[in-house]
């Protein structure tokens, strides 16, 4: 996973900088009242909402807004009607694409959606075309800082994780779907900071470009994300050292 683990590592790096303009906010409260919505606004009795708020605090969004977005799910507040969708595609040279989007407006999403991939040289995919290049997994950052790689592989690996990777700036473990709370549990019993954590997906093949080619990719996957209802993309884009080097020295 140590190619699409980068991309986590350059999506950290943005995202810190977007939270400071408060850039992502909008999207981390849709998915705190979507998960309240379903589940209720007790974050201890709603695993989703827990992970929801872990990732809104994270990005050091305010309490009032976090609460606003539970108390517009639970009646507090007038809401949205919100529905999540998944979008498949292929990208530039035939990179796989699944786009997870969480919206009010489904026919602005989709338009919104398909113009990116259409702008990028790319296609939306009718629905199973691209999800079986594709596993639910479980993700879950660690702040790096004081916290020793064999003691976390070792809780990570006796709770049920299938890999765990230095990102440098985080240690990320990956989780079969069925196990992610129980191995997030165990990372919190044993007092590791947990600086981010969803569902995933990832790809079970790769697809590696000559770097003027996947450029075109990264692009892609840096509009896509930028939409304001889309809350993840995944790609089997393998994002090389080289190529990592090339978009940060781009962007």
């Amino acid at each position: 996973m140590s190619g699409h683990s980068k991309w986590s590592t350059i999506k950290r790096k943005k995202g810190a900088e977007d939270a400071k303009r408060g850039k992502i906010f909008t999207r981390l409260a849709r998915e705190i009242t979507i998960a309240a919505r379903e589940g209720g606004g007790d974050e201890d009795a709603n695993p989703k909402l827990k992970l929801a708020i872990a990732k809104a605090r994270s990005a050091n969004m305010p309490k009032d807004n976090i609460e606003r977005a539970i108390q517009r799910a639970t009646g507090g507040l007038d809401g949205e009607d919100m529905v999540e969708i998944t979008y498949e595609g292929y990208g530039p040279d035939g990179v796989a694409y699944l786009v997870d989007v969480l919206t009010d407006n489904k026919n602005r999403a989709l338009a919104e959606v398909k113009h990116a991939f259409n702008k990028a040289g790319g296609s939306l995919a009718s629905a199973g075309a691209v999800t079986w290049q594709f596993e639910r997994k479980g993700y879950i950052a660690l702040e790096a800082g004081g916290a020793d790689f064999d003691e976390v592989f070792l809780v990570a690996a006796e709770a049920g994780a299938d890999d765990v990777v230095d990102e440098g700036d985080a240690i990320a473990v990956y989780t079969p779907r069925e196990l992610f709370s129980a191995v997030e549990d165990a990372l919190n019993d044993a007092g590791y900071k947990i600086t981010d954590s969803e569902l995933r997906w990832e790809p079970t093949n790769d697809s590696e470009l000559p770097v003027d080619k996947a450029m075109q990719n990264m692009r892609l996957l840096e509009r896509l994300e930028e939409l304001d209802d889309v809350q993840s993309v995944s790609s089997n884009l393998m994002i090389t050292e080289e190529l990592a080097t090339a978009y940060e020295t781009a962007s």
